[in-house]
Order: C-alpha cells, then sequence, then structure tokens
C-alpha cells in the first residue's frame, strides 16, 4: 500500500472480508444480464420478522430520535440478562453488557484491550477474517489454531493449550463457526476452560453470534456455563443472525468487571451509541415470539444437508455435513486447482458466487465456503451448474 499524506503505517496491518468483494463483483455481473446465484454472502435471506419492524418504526413515530447511554439502553441490556438466563440458565447482569453497532465492534473491542507489540493473540484458522485483521491492527502478533476437517472443523483444546506463551494475552474462539459449520463438542471446551486455570492472565473471547443455528451431533454449548473463567471472559452475540437484522447493525458483548470500564470508554470514543429505533426492536426481538427463530434454524438445517448431499455429488469435492450456522465447506483438493482459481471459475464461467477458503486464513487452502441462506431451488441449480464443469 502507497503511504499518503505521512499515513501511519499500522493501516497497512488491516485486512478486508472477501464476501464482500465477491458479493459486489457479483451484483456487477448480474447488473450487466448475467445470471447470478449468490451462495457467497453470509447473511440470512429471510426479511425480518414483521413485529420486530413494526417495533423499530413505532419507536421512530415516537419520537425516540436521541442520544441513548453509550453502553445501550437499560431496558435492553436487561432484555439480553433475561434472554441469556432464560437460554442457558445463567445470570449476567445488565452491568456487564454493551450494546454495539454489530458484533465486528466487540472484535476490534477485544483486540483493542488485549493486544499490543510483543504480545500474541490465538485465533482460529480456517475463521472469520476480521479476527486476525484486527489483531494485526492492534500491533500484537496473530497466531492461528487449526481446524481441521478431520476433527469435523472442531478445534482441539490441547492443541490451543500448547500454543500459549508468556506473551498470550488473548484467546478467540468461535462455535458454531464461520465459514466451516463446525461446532466444538462441549469436552473439548471444558478442557480449554479447565486447562486456562493454569493461565489466570488469559482472556477468552467467544464468538457466539451463531448460536441458535446449531443442528447437528454435537449440541451448542456456551462459555458463560465455565463459571471458573467467567471473570476473563468476553461474549460476542448480537441479532444479525438470529433475528435476520444484519443491515440493523445491532450487537453485544458482555465484558468482565475489570474490562468493562475501559470497554465502555471505547464505545464513547467511537460509535457514541447505537441508534435508539434499533435498540427498541431488539427488544421486541428478544421479548417478542420466536417460533421465526426456530422456523430460520429448521430451513438452513434443511437446506444444510440438502447442500452438503449434492456437493458430494459433484467430481472432486468432499463435503462434511455442517453442524451449525450456514455454511458448508467443502474440500476441492480433488479438482486440482487451488481455492481462488475455484472461487473465480464459478463465478465467472457459470455464475455461482463463493468465496475461497484462503479467504478465512492460510489453513483454509483446499476449500470454498458456501452459504446455505438461499432457496432450495438456487442451491440445486447451483449446484447442477458446478457439476457440470466437473
Amino acid at each position: 500500500m502507497k503511504n499518503f499524506y505521512n499515513m501511519a503505517t499500522r493501516n497497512n496491518n488491516l485486512g478486508t472480508e472477501t464476501a464482500f468483494t465477491v458479493l459486489a463483483k457479483a451484483n456487477k455481473l448480474a447488473s450487466e444480464g448475467k445470471n447470478i446465484i449468490n451462495l457467497g454472502i453470509g447473511q440470512p435471506d429471510f426479511q425480518t420478522p414483521e413485529h420486530i419492524v413494526e417495533a423499530g418504526i413505532k419507536a421512530l413515530k415516537d419520537g425516540h430520535h436521541g442520544y441513548t447511554q453509550s453502553i445501550g439502553m437499560p431496558i435492553l441490556r436487561e432484555a439480553v440478562s433475561d434472554d441469556i438466563n432464560r437460554r442457558h440458565n445463567v445470570k449476567i447482569s445488565p452491568d456487564n453488557i454493551i450494546i454495539v453497532p454489530g458484533g465486528k465492534v466487540i472484535i476490534f473491542f477485544s483486540a483493542m484491550l488485549m493486544g499490543e507489540k510483543n504480545k500474541e493473540i490465538l485465533y482460529p484458522n480456517p475463521g472469520f477474517p476480521i479476527y486476525e485483521s484486527a489483531i494485526n491492527y492492534s500491533g500484537a502478533k496473530a497466531i492461528p489454531y487449526e481446524l481441521s476437517e478431520n476433527k469435523g472443523f472442531s478445534f482441539s483444546a490441547d492443541d490451543i493449550l500448547k500454543k500459549i506463551t508468556q506473551n498470550t494475552t488473548l484467546i478467540i474462539i468461535n462455535s458454531p463457526a464461520n465459514p466451516t459449520g463446525g461446532v466444538v463438542p462441549k469436552f473439548e471446551l471444558e478442557k480449554l476452560a479447565k486447562g486456562l486455570e493454569k493461565f489466570p492472565n488469559i482472556v477468552l473471547m467467544s464468538d457466539e453470534i451463531y448460536d441458535q443455528f446449531c443442528f447437528g451431533d454435537n449440541k451448542f454449548t456456551s462459555m458463560l456455563e465455565f463459571s471458573e473463567i467467567r471473570d476473563r471472559l468476553i461474549i460476542l452475540n448480537g441479532w444479525s443472525k438470529t433475528y435476520a437484522m444484519t443491515g440493523w447493525r445491532l450487537g453485544y458483548g458482555i465484558f468482565p468487571k475489570k474490562l468493562y470500564e475501559v470497554a465502555e470508554k471505547l464505545a464513547v470514543n467511537i460509535h457514541s451509541c447505537v441508534n435508539a429505533c434499533a435498540q427498541y426492536a431488539a427488544i421486541e426481538a428478544l421479548n417478542g415470539p420466536q417460533d421465526c427463530v426456530e422456523e430460520m434454524n429448521q430451513t438452513f438445517k434443511k437446506r444444510a444437508i440438502l447442500m452438503f448431499s449434492k456437493l458430494n455429488e459433484v467430481k472432486g469435492f468432499n463435503c462434511q455435513k455442517p453442524n451449525g450456522a450456514f455454511y458448508c465447506f467443502p474440500n476441492i483438493r480433488g479438482t486440482n486447482k487451488s481455492s481462488i482459481e475455484i472461487q473465480n471459475l464459478l463465478l465467472d464461467k457459470i455464475g455461482v458466487a463463493t468465496v475461497a477458503g484462503t479467504s478465512f486464513g492460510k489453513f483454509g487452502e483446499g476449500f470454498i465456503r458456501l452459504s446455505c441462506a438461499n432457496s432450495d431451488d438456487a442451491i440445486e441449480e447451483a449446484i447442477s451448474r458446478i457439476k457440470s464443469i466437473f
């Protein structure tokens, strides 16, 4: 990158999210008249449920147009606390919760709180690319741990614990996982929590944004269930996936008291607050009927089964059944092409948008990510097109 105007060199450390690059290219091709099936972007293809939309509209009509607390409205933080207690039987004080404009904010807050020069932060690979980007921007060294195909794209707690050094300050985990659809079994999470007892100064950030889209053999377990590490645990969650509210930009973080005050200062400095009407919509999402969540979960489960079974009919592809989120992550080494070659071939030749596995880290080579967030017909047509060229 050219250094215009003596720009700070740390900006060279920022990465990006290739899914949005693929989306832009796919949209451009579609505008030129090409028939595109988008299996690249990771957002639900459902509309935000009507009762949630109406709550946001009502808030605007009722005059909720001003600033709110930087940490989020008390009534929303209380609703989050009640939701956690209802789903996980864990009591979290609203005073440990910060409402933010999207889950990525919590990733950056965590990296800024714990990362600096000569520090190390562990993160999953292949994993959400913003983890590595935020770590690098903080000045810390990004240390990947592998989510391997032969473990169902789970992590090994022993592998993570072996990578800890005297410079390690933060460990990031994500289950259910983007891009793999893997879900970490409870025994590995227990082993990790137990192992961290030897490292009392290391903070754990658990990205649980897909927690309600879990439909495989491994059931979802929140790290909140392990009370022994709760005093150094950051939780990332939100509304984007669960309630199809990606464009509303709503997320939350749960911070231990020792980090909360500084996280609040980051909120004041960076975004002031989350817009008021979105917060009222978020209250309705948590307190209103939840059948919409179950409907989406069942739909994504059905599509995931359809997609993984059809992908295994493609010559050179080998796909594991995902256990959560809404992605398939097939091994494409049998095609004798790289991940980026497959990504470009599928979009340019047959109009199917996917994302190369290397967009999610070096251990993603040999894989591509396909999103199940499209109709059954679109999925079948896309994979039919893929089969036609292999």
